[in-house]
């Protein structure tokens, strides 16, 4: 069974065409840049408000 889910996202060509050149400056996927940019927005979140709960397989 895959673990990795899909998230669809829209967006406006303007935002879109930004962040991929941002990644590319920063030598990452359009994808990993998104990624970088969600873990940072969690560990910001957490380093205020404390640990996030999760359990593995809560969403499965």
């Amino acid at each position: 069974m895959k673990k990795d889910k899909h998230l669809g996202l829209f967006i406006d060509q303007e935002t879109h065409d930004k962040l991929f050149y941002i990644a590319k400056y920063e030598g990452r996927t359009g994808s990993g840049q998104i990624m970088y940019l969600i873990r940072r927005c969690i560990m910001d979140f957490e380093q205020e408000h404390g640990k996030i709960p999760w359990e593995q397989n809560k969403n499965d």
